[in-house]
């Protein structure tokens, strides 16, 4: 009987701990991640995509979650046409190969209540490395103007693109890029 007790105890305990994660989606209309990347050591060119998509599961209590994040790499934009196509090319972004790059993280970083990184992996031109996202500005509260739950943060990561295979130019067209964007996503 205590057995089956316990195992009750644990059973409910399991349950209470799922039900007490909650679910965002990411809101395309204000994540958009940039990309800077040193040119020629002249000036840093600067990049972003427009169009992403995911998932965000938290549960701030036990200090866990997860972060599901697709962006659309045809969504690139340079800030003219010469340059997306430049840069949507083979060597570089190679956009018909691959119309999509990925963060899949199952571990946050908690410092109290704010996540302040997330580990995970990150796919690029079908290479997938172990990447973590600083993550800044963290917090979660109900959207003033449309009164609905959210999350936002800022983060950031620096990756060497040539571990991905992205060698066109390097070094000429530096090997590091920095990452950042805004994330905004809605509870469900």
């Amino acid at each position: 009987m205590k057995k089956m007790i316990v195992a009750f105890a644990l059973t409910a305990a399991q349950i209470a701990s799922a039900l007490a994660t909650d679910s965002y989606t990411i809101d395309p209309n204000h994540t958009f991640p940039v990309f800077e990347v040193n040119h020629l050591g002249f000036t840093t060119q600067r990049g972003r995509f427009d169009k992403s998509s995911g998932k965000v599961m938290l549960d701030i209590a036990a200090k866990k979650g997860s972060v599901d994040l697709t962006i659309d790499t045809t969504s690139l934009d340079m800030g003219f046409a010469k340059w997306n196509e430049h840069l949507s090319a083979d060597g570089f972004f190679n956009v018909a190969k691959y119309p999509s790059m990925s963060f899949k993280s199952s571990k946050l970083v908690f410092e109290g209540d704010k996540v302040v990184a997330a580990d995970g992996e990150f796919t690029l031109l079908g290479v997938t490395k172990p990447l973590r996202l600083t993550v800044t500005a963290f917090r979660c509260g109900e959207n003033p103007i449309i009164k609905k739950q959210m999350c936002g943060a800022d983060v950031t990561a620096i990756i060497k693109r040539s571990e991905f295979g992205m060698t066109k130019y390097v070094p000429a067209v530096s090997d590091e890029i920095k990452i950042s964007s805004p994330v905004e996503a809605y509870k469900d």
